[in-house]
């Protein structure tokens, strides 16, 4: 049981690099600076941020110390829901069911096997879960032909356990008197399940800006890339799980295509100082099956679907501010064991003449969640800060939320 521990499932899975019900997986690469904004970026990307926000962002105008070259080398995020204490829950379980083992006398066993009955009832539908994100970019933004260079790949693990009621007889017969049975543990039904899914991308961005007479200038843009989805899903009774079962090909599920991401901005007012811009990520829709090698413990196939995301922003920009306001048009699904996601966020920066910022940001799910059996997302506020001595730039960023704490750290150069 203690090879249950969450950050022993994510380093494995990570390692790994009836009807079916549809689920989006892991959530849309972030940078830090985007992170610290609340996830806003399709109206207010820099050049090399723009890979991953909105690939028109790489025409726009931008001041004459990130005009030139942009990059991102690495950036870095993670986050961590655990509410319910389900890692320390399960670590708990192990030292029971150890206990009731070892137990010398009658009564021993009795204590252990009503504590024990009481932890796995306490751990029914608890739910943890990790997210791990990484990427690379290059920028060399121009209004005429501006190229990028991206890579990024994004990872969700989550972990739910499952309490068998039909371990109520057991458990009650140990508690009156009756000796465990020998290796008392495999003799449990109740379960732990494990749902994760990976998305890793690789492509380039073309943009370019058309003025339009006297009503400002619209750029437009796009990313061709190669997208690799993967899934990995594990179901075993609580005495049974195995940390190196996750390396078994029959647990994983993979696929890759090419997809495309389009993307368009238009700036206006008397200096430029409004822009708006929309994203549409993953044209082409794909999906993938996971594998459930388990059907005997209840384990259903999912299916996990990269749908197109479409994202509009506002942006409003000073000497030393942007202000921004998005919010994503359709609806994120989850893949594992969590409420759908789909976010109206604000953010905004505060610039030191280039060489510091500061930001915040907050975001609302405008999914309904209500009937989800697992961690649900409402409101995230968002924080960060950066510092860009002579075009070398440090991103950090941190979310907190009822739910989530992470943070994000960026290293990168503008010129």
């Amino acid at each position: 049981m203690s090879s249950l521990r969450l950050s022993r499932l994510t380093l494995a899975i990570a390692f790994c690099t009836s009807a079916t019900p549809a689920f989006a997986g892991a959530q849309s690469f972030n940078t830090a600076r985007s992170l610290a904004m609340g996830g806003t970026g399709v109206a207010v990307a820099h050049p090399a941020t723009a890979n991953s926000a909105n690939p028109a962002m790489l025409a726009a105008g931008h001041h004459n110390r990130a005009d030139d070259f942009g990059l991102i080398l690495p950036s870095v995020n993670a986050r961590f829901a655990d509410g319910e204490k389900t890692v320390d829950q399960v670590d708990a379980i192990q030292k029971t069911i150890d206990q009731i083992n070892s137990a010398g006398t009658v009564s021993e066993a009795r204590a252990g096997a009503a504590s024990l009955q009481q932890q796995l009832r306490a751990i029914d539908r608890d739910t943890a879960r990790a997210d791990a994100g990484v990427g690379l970019s290059l920028a060399v933004p121009s209004p005429a032909v501006a190229v990028g260079v991206f890579t990024n790949g994004n990872l969700r693990a989550t972990v739910q356990g499952q309490y068998d009621p039909s371990d109520d007889a057991l458990l009650q017969t140990i508690a009156a008197g009756s000796p465990p049975p020998p290796n008392f543990g495999n003799s449990l039904k109740s379960r732990a399940r494990v749902l994760a899914s990976a998305v890793a991308e690789v492509g380039v961005s073309l943009a370019h800006s058309y003025p339009l007479s006297g009503a400002g200038n619209l750029q437009l843009g796009l990313s061709p890339k190669y997208v690799q989805l993967r899934t990995f899903q594990y179901t075993e009774t609580v005495s049974g799980f195995d940390k190196n079962s996750f390396n078994s090909s029959e647990n994983q599920t993979s696929k890759g295509g090419f997809n495309l991401d389009l993307g368009a901005a238009y700036a206006f007012g008397e200096s430029g100082q409004w822009n708006a811009g929309i994203a549409v990520k993953n044209i082409i829709p794909m999906k993938l099956d996971s594998a459930a090698s388990r059907p005997l413990l209840g384990e259903k196939v999912r299916t996990l679907k990269l749908d197109p995301q479409v994202t509009v922003g506002l942006a409003h920009a000073g000497q030393f501010h942007v202000i921004t306001a998005e919010v994503q048009l359709n609806r994120n699904r989850a893949f594992g064991y969590e409420g759908d996601t789909q976010w109206l966020a604000l953010g905004a920066e505060f610039d030191a003449f280039r060489y510091a910022q500061l930001r915040i940001g907050a975001r609302q799910n405008l999914a309904n969640n209500d009937g989800s059996r697992g961690i649900q997302e409402s409101s995230q506020l968002t924080f960060g800060i950066g510092v860009s001595p002579f075009g070398v730039r440090l991103d950090l960023a941190g979310l907190v939320s009822n739910t989530d704490t992470g943070a994000a750290i960026e290293l990168g150069a503008a010129f």
